[in-house]
């Protein structure tokens, strides 16, 4: 592992945490007047979609850092409030947490709409959000919020660059499903790689439907002469996508996806494909149960009775990064003190992604620029590059 990684066994997370119990009165590092320290997430967990395996994954570091003695004495009191996918749950849940149970920080939320709706709040009230896992548009846009993932706007340009530069694909096309406000962030990721290759997208079609026939779009990629198709599928999209293309006879293109696409149920279901389909990952990809990056965070989650899912990496991400946080804290932690150390804090590296992470004080965050590639072979998940993909920065 690289050096200024930090990961934790459950027997080490004590030590992570800054633990001195045998001299408390002479310790340096954080303290807790009220014996806690607040912490909460907004996510979605019930609704259209369910994320609340992240928050969960930051629960089980933050319990097992309480059940060894806690954070130099102090206990993580740590709440999930569901949202609901609804604006005005999500609006209250956020006051509920910042008002009520004086959350010093938001670390590990997961959720469709938390940071469109909340962002400015969080920025009104002096609270910072450490994200599990990036959704829409905001969280990647806002002074607030630094999520723990590359999310799926970076990604889009990782895709494509990958595609432009190692499968050497010329005309590129993309078709997006445009929910709420992420249209221009999807044209902004395209922006970014026709700014880093001096290349030209070849198609765009933004009006990718949720459900329905995909045939007319898979017909217009083909007429168009693509040789490779982005889309910002979902799992149950992702699978119609090359189902569709096959019974189309459909060949000669790749078929490129978002972090969405990368379940072992997409593998199973198109076990019987010969369609070249790869997709992006957030982190170091989950389903590499024997890779070294993966090492700990598999013994955290195994050890907790929790399953091994990208979301999972997300939740416990944000919350190794939140203890990080706090070790280097000098005194009491509050609101203040956290939103300092996270404002002026040094890019920290950890295995478990392929960029540094940092949270700083910038009018917006996306410091995950870099994914590892899979591709689909007979109905499972390979490496495709073992290095990791890292973006050109386009500034």
């Amino acid at each position: 592992m690289r050096g200024t990684s930090t990961f934790l066994t459950i027997s080490g997370l004590a030590c992570f945490a800054g633990l001195a119990l045998a001299e408390p009165a002479a310790a340096a590092g954080p303290t807790c007047d009220g014996g806690a320290i607040s912490v909460g997430a907004v996510s979605t967990i019930t609704g259209p979609a369910d994320f609340s395996e992240v928050p969960k994954a930051a629960k089980v570091v933050f319990d097992a850092v309480n059940a060894d003695g806690g954070v130099n004495g102090c206990q993580i009191d740590y709440t999930i409030s569901d949202d609901k996918a609804d604006p005005a749950v999500a609006a209250q849940a956020a006051r509920d947490l910042i008002d009520n149970r004086q959350v010093v920080a938001l670390v590990g939320s997961a959720s469709l709409l938390d940071c469109a709706v909340n962002a400015t709040t969080y920025k009104r009230q002096n609270v910072l959000s450490v994200q599990g896992l990036g959704v829409d548009a905001a969280c990647f846009n806002a002074p607030s919020v630094s999520p723990v993932n590359v999310g799926p706007y970076t990604l889009t340009t990782a895709m494509l660059y990958y595609a432009s530069e190692t499968l050497k694909n010329e005309k590129l096309c993309a078709f997006f499903i445009i929910i709420g406000g992420t249209q221009e962030a999807y044209k902004q990721g395209i922006a970014n790689w026709e700014k880093i290759t001096g290349r030209s997208i070849h198609l765009v079609d933004l009006t990718l439907p949720l459900q329905g026939d995909l045939t007319p779009y898979l017909i217009k990629a083909r007429d168009a002469g693509c040789d490779a198709v982005l889309t910002n599928q979902v799992e149950p999209g992702v699978v119609q996508w090359v189902k569709t293309a096959e019974a189309q006879k459909i060949d000669g293109m790749n078929w490129l996806f978002l972090a969405p696409g990368y379940t072992v149920e997409v593998a199973k279901a198109l076990a019987g494909t010969e369609q070249p389909v790869y997709v992006g990952t957030e982190w170091e990809p989950f389903t590499e149960t024997g890779s070294t990056a993966n090492a700990e965070w598999i013994a955290v989650m195994e050890k907790a009775g929790r399953s091994l899912t990208a979301f999972s990496q997300g939740g416990y991400l944000a919350a190794v990064v939140f203890l990080d946080v706090l070790n280097g804290i000098d005194g009491p932690v509050t609101r203040d003190s956290v939103n300092q150390a996270l404002l002026t804090m040094q890019p920290k590296a950890y295995d478990l992604a392929g960029s540094p992470y940092v949270f700083g004080a910038a009018d917006r965050h996306a410091p995950m620029q870099a994914t590892k590639i899979m591709k689909l072979e007979k109905g499972a998940w390979t490496v495709e590059t073992p290095d990791w993909v890292v973006l050109p920065s386009v500034e």
